[in-house]
């Protein structure tokens, strides 16, 4: 079976959730799969660094993805063609995007619709051809896979496609991240904050993560606290908004938020195992990689206790209401009691929360979903 699988979001180096779980699951599904041939198909030259096996090729289709012009192009009109030159016998999109001009079997991986719910995040023309094509890409497909319950039933709602052709697959987790010896976490915080404790927030900074009131509720937090912990910031300032700006140059203790920018893994690592927890609270989330990272890493989570993050975290996280400042800052003031028991106690079951998610059972459920799919087709 030659079965062609859109990989325009493995970029090696700037892999974010989407990225992380294309590479995860068919790094799996293509050594498990011998007899069968796979076709990753790119829209730029693929980095040296990213292997996989014999009976993988790499494919690059052009116009590179970077405007949504350029997509209904490289969608709907140079990727059918494609598909039918390499023989593709079903078409697997693990970032959502697909193609309305070809037969065969269509999988389309939707990880949430934020898009959809929160429109005015993202710029006029890549919300307009969001809203237009994957309705209907979702509609036509054969298949649909999700990362958590929710986005499922978000899917069946928002979309009117029927529950049956729906399967979750939740995420794992990189096998890197683990808990590190107190002597690297003490060099970690001398390192990145100063020797002072710190909150981490680890995430695009786009406005359905609820940077601004994260910033204003830091601000309450050390205003009642006045104790020496800092706030570091992981990622890219994709769309920082005016909102987010005028939030943080507010800020009274402005000094103590750390800008870092992208990490790699290895030093995301220690910033979780180093932090005295995870400060995640989006309003809308398809699932939250950083949750499960930061159990793995042997830390405590804060987070919303809205859409898929409670199905996540289970009862290993301290939950808020993230429209509440006031809610945000007085976890985070639990958190860094210096009794500790209540972080303890949660590090704890975040351990054996994460038992549950691994990209092995991801690759799984995927692999049953692209049979699924041809056997339908």
């Amino acid at each position: 079976m030659n079965i062609a699988v859109n990989a325009q979001l493995l970029i090696w180096g700037k892999l974010d959730g989407i990225g992380w779980f294309t590479y995860e699951t068919m790094q799996r599904i293509i050594k498990n799969n011998p007899h069968h041939r796979f076709y990753l198909i790119f829209d730029r030259k693929p980095h040296p660094s990213l292997k996989f096996g014999d009976n993988a090729r790499f494919v690059v289709l052009k116009p590179a993805s970077r405007h949504p012009f350029l997509w209904f192009l490289r969608f709907e009109i140079f990727l059918p063609f494609l598909l039918k030159k390499i023989k593709a016998d079903v078409f697997l999109s693990p970032d959502g995007w697909m193609t309305l001009g070809t037969t065969i079997p269509c999988i389309q991986i939707l990880h949430d619709l934020n898009f959809a719910h929160t429109p005015g995040d993202l710029p006029f023309w890549t919300r307009l051809y969001y809203n237009t094509f994957f309705p209907r890409y979702a509609r036509k497909a054969t298949r649909i896979g999700t990362v958590s319950q929710y986005s499922k039933e978000d899917i069946v709602k928002t979309y009117q496609v029927p529950s049956g052709k729906i399967d979750v697959m939740h995420n794992g987790c990189n096998a890197h991240y683990k808990p590190l010896a107190d002597s690297v976490i003490k060099s970690t915080r001398r390192h990145y904050s100063e020797g002072c404790p710190f909150f981490l927030y680890v995430g695009a900074l786009i406005p359905r993560k609820n940077i601004a009131r994260m910033f204003r509720a830091f601000d309450l937090f050390k205003q009642n606290e006045n104790r020496n912990v800092k706030l570091l910031i992981v990622g890219q300032k994709k769309w920082w908004t005016q909102e987010i700006d005028h939030a943080y140059r507010k800020m009274k203790y402005q000094n103590d938020v750390i800008f870092l920018g992208r990490r790699d893994v290895e030093e995301l690592n220690m910033l979780y195992a180093a932090s005295l927890s995870l400060l995640f609270v989006p309003v809308f989330e398809g699932f939250g990689i950083p949750v499960l990272e930061a159990f793995h890493s042997g830390t405590a989570v804060i987070t919303s206790r809205t859409t898929s993050l409670p199905e996540v975290a289970g009862d290993a996280a301290l939950f808020v209401d993230p429209y509440s400042e006031k809610d945000i800052a007085d976890a985070m003031k639990k958190m860094a009691s210096e009794d500790g028991s209540l972080r303890n106690m949660l590090i704890e079951k975040g351990k054996k929360r994460s038992l549950l998610f691994s990209w092995d059972r991801t690759a799984e459920h995927l692999w049953k979903t692209i049979e699924k799919a041809t056997q339908h087709g």
